[in-house]
């Protein structure tokens, strides 16, 4: 295994400090579901802007295929670890990175959304069908009443409205959630216009909020089956997603970690802006 010990031990007051790592030249910033939050929220107290992108498996395949999707991935203030696929491939290649620094949508929204109550912090949900929308907005208000919420859906033509409509609305955390990668293209093409301090491609994390899609049951998450569930849940959709972009993006690590010498499989990186109290 790779020398990790000057990293996750880097900072004595955190028992999982941040770091980055770079996979196939990818950078992947290994960060806690608390230590997201906490970047988040110095974005907002600072008056900063931040985008969080997210690595799955899915992204990696993409960012693989389009030179765009990769350039906004490495441009990302952040782009964490959103699966269990890409932390067994990081320790595939030499490095025992602990489960905590897989900071799925799953586990992060629940706890996003109560500190942005706990802390009265604005909320724009961007994306999903109207009726849908409607409902998420409805049972967010419901369960965290403290949070300033606002919304659009994601059936529009012209953007430069919705980025007058976010911005007239003060929201500080936005959370876009159209789907890979039309969500990112969005957030790419309208970020520098956008008077937000946290920006968050969601995926159907609106529809999960709306209670339309159903979350993964834990202990399939913690197995790295989730999807394998979300291909039951569509299997239509979701079909070449997994059963041709799971074995392609192992093959891809496969082949790598076979290709090239030891020290040039992952290069680590703390980040410096996180372990600032």
């Amino acid at each position: 295994m790779l020398e990790q010990s000057s990293i996750l031990r880097s900072n004595p007051t955190e028992e999982y400090p941040s770091f980055e790592v770079h996979l196939l030249g990818r950078r992947i910033s290994c960060m806690t579901v608390d230590a997201v939050i906490k970047s988040v929220h110095r974005s907002c107290m600072e008056r900063d802007k931040v985008t969080i992108a997210n690595y799955n498996v899915h992204s990696f395949n993409l960012s693989m295929q389009l030179p765009w999707f990769y350039n906004f991935l490495q441009e990302s203030e952040f782009a964490i670890c959103d699966s269990v696929g890409i932390l067994k491939a990081i320790r595939y290649m030499g490095l025992d990175v602990p489960s905590a620094y897989r900071a799925s949508f799953t586990l992060l929204m629940p706890k996003l959304l109560e500190h942005c109550n706990a802390n009265k912090l604005s909320l724009f949900l961007l994306g999903t069908k109207p009726e849908i929308l409607a409902l998420a907005l409805q049972n967010v208000r419901q369960r965290y009443p403290n949070i300033r919420l606002a919304g659009h859906h994601g059936y529009f033509g012209d953007s430069r409205e919705i980025v007058k409509k976010i911005n007239a609305s003060g929201t500080q955390v936005l959370m876009v959630g159209m789907g890979m990668p039309r969500q990112e293209r969005w957030i790419l093409e309208n970020r520098a216009a956008l008077e937000v301090n946290a920006i968050l491609p969601g995926g159907a994390a609106i529809d999960r909020l709306a209670g339309i899609v159903p979350d993964c049951p834990n202990f399939l998450s913690n197995l790295g089956m989730e999807w394998f569930y979300r291909l039951c849940q569509e299997p239509k959709r979701l079909s070449a997603r997994y059963l041709l972009g799971n074995p392609a993006f192992a093959l891809q690590i496969a082949l790598a970690r076979v290709s090239s010498h030891p020290s040039e499989r992952l290069e680590i990186q703390p980040i410096s802006v996180l372990q600032k109290s």
